[in-house]
């Protein structure tokens, strides 16, 4: 395996696994404060048992994002040390302060987890509420050290010398706020979803009903809202993009050629050799639409881009096409939640309801992911854009296929070891419903 190829693919499989860990830990105090201010306004048990439950997934997810938040920096270091020569000085300061709210976020867990009857009740929840901003704080800061390497600002690059540093507006770059905010809606988006899809899916083998029940709304509340305001982060983002990164934008919609009044293409096949698209569905005028504001402007394509300097096209046209997609879907399923809760509520007993639910759990996730392949492919030949070539940073040390392979072991472990924790947790009963044995869903719906 090329050391060049073994490195690139390391990084995307420490992001791939990490970018879910942070989602998942950046979402879930927000649901979990949540049902704690319910318990603490009606005092129903049962938001009590929720709150312990979800706390617990906090823990898990905290511990497993800070290690393989950990892996990540180190291996900037260790696979791109030139990146890192350079780029270090300049946006050290998004990494510093996201160490820093990392802190606060772990302080404010321990409080929470063992402040049970130790606090006063309103403080014990202000914790909670902590833990959520500052791990939400923690992944907007890393995503605008993201956003520099994709819109480098804060110095000036003077014969291949980085000179008058100025940290502040490194952190403040151009591309910060699109990509934070679509980041982070895309967060709650994912995680909201795949939270409801596993309560979803045990309201389905009837267990707990009721407590499933109140915590498929708080997820499907954040998961929904996110999901109906994401396309309005996407087309932020998109205008963003055609001024900054024009490249990434073509390769993106597989746009080849500069026009006026460029199409907008659903789907299709990008034929990199012949410079054309096949058995894509085309709207006239709604990329430029798009990228513009106006139907008639014009739309760089990658003709007026050296070859070497393209990005994989392939690739990235079809994560695009994934995360919209996905995207729309879920969409949907956010307005049918909203839908049903204001005028069908009896379709939230209804074994079909659930079903589609229980099956949209991974797909926030799956959007996430293919967003990240189009944020990061799209980017190259660039680590940093315009101004240093991915295979120039990548470390001269010989071997890094076997790193690859052993972090790959690594994150397999990590993965498996998470995936039983939360079986185990998912299939614990809440102690207000022990001792009184199983509720079953008769009994729940007749009481309901």
């Amino acid at each position: 395996m090329e050391d060049l190829f073994a490195a690139r693919s390391q990084m995307a499989l420490s992001l791939g696994f990490h970018i879910i860990f942070a989602c998942i830990g950046m979402v879930m105090p927000f649901f979990m404060a949540t049902s704690h201010y319910q318990y603490l306004k009606t005092g129903n048990p049962l938001y009590k048992d929720l709150t312990k439950a979800w706390s617990k997934g906090v823990a898990i997810f905290f511990v497993t994002g800070a290690v393989s938040g950990t892996m990540l920096s180190f291996e900037l270091g260790l696979l791109w040390p030139k990146f890192m020569l350079h780029a270090g000085p300049i946006f050290g300061m998004p990494f510093s302060l996201e160490g820093t709210a990392f802190f606060i976020e772990a302080i404010a867990l321990g409080f929470f987890l063992y402040g049970w009857g130790k606090f006063k009740p309103w403080f014990h929840w202000f914790t909670g509420v902590v833990v959520g901003i500052s791990g939400l704080a923690s992944g907007i800061l890393v995503v605008a050290a993201n956003g520099w390497m994709n819109s480098p600002t804060g110095f000036d690059f003077v014969n291949g010398e980085y000179l008058n540093i100025d940290p502040i507006q490194a952190l403040f770059n151009d591309a910060w706020f699109s990509q934070s905010l679509h980041m982070t809606l895309a967060a709650f988006t994912a995680t909201g979803f795949a939270v409801a899809g596993i309560h979803a899916y045990m309201m389905l083998k009837e267990k707990n009903i009721e407590f499933h029940r109140k915590a498929f709304r708080i997820a499907l509340v954040f998961g929904g809202i996110a999901a109906l305001l994401q396309p309005i982060s996407g087309d932020i983002s998109a205008k963003d993009i055609a001024v900054r990164q024009p490249a990434k934008l073509a390769a993106m919609e597989a746009h080849f050629e500069t026009e006026k009044g460029a199409s907008l293409i659903i789907g299709g096949i990008p034929d990199e050799e012949a410079k054309e698209v096949n058995y894509a569905l085309k709207i006239p005028g709604a990329l430029s639409f798009l990228a513009h504001g106006d139907f008639e402007s014009e739309v760089i394509g990658l003709d007026q881009f050296p070859e070497e300097n393209h990005p994989p096209v392939l690739v990235t046209h079809f994560a695009f096409q994934i995360m919209v997609g996905l995207g729309m879907v879920l969409m949907g399923l956010g307005l049918l939640f909203f839908f049903s809760n204001w005028k069908k509520k009896e379709w939230m007993k209804k074994d079909w309801f659930l079903r589609l639910f229980a099956l949209a759990t991974p797909l926030g996730f799956i959007a996430v992911e293919a967003g990240w392949t189009v944020t990061e492919v799209g980017r190259q030949p660039w680590i940093i854009y315009e101004i240093l070539r991915t295979e120039d940073a990548v470390s001269p040390i010989p071997g890094i296929a076997y790193s690859f392979y052993l972090f790959t072991a690594i994150y397999v472990s990590l993965a498996l070891v998470v995936t039983f924790l939360l079986i185990r947790q998912i299939k614990a009963v809440p102690s207000s419903l022990k001792g009184s044995g199983e509720m079953s869903s008769k009994s729940v719906i007749s009481n309901s």
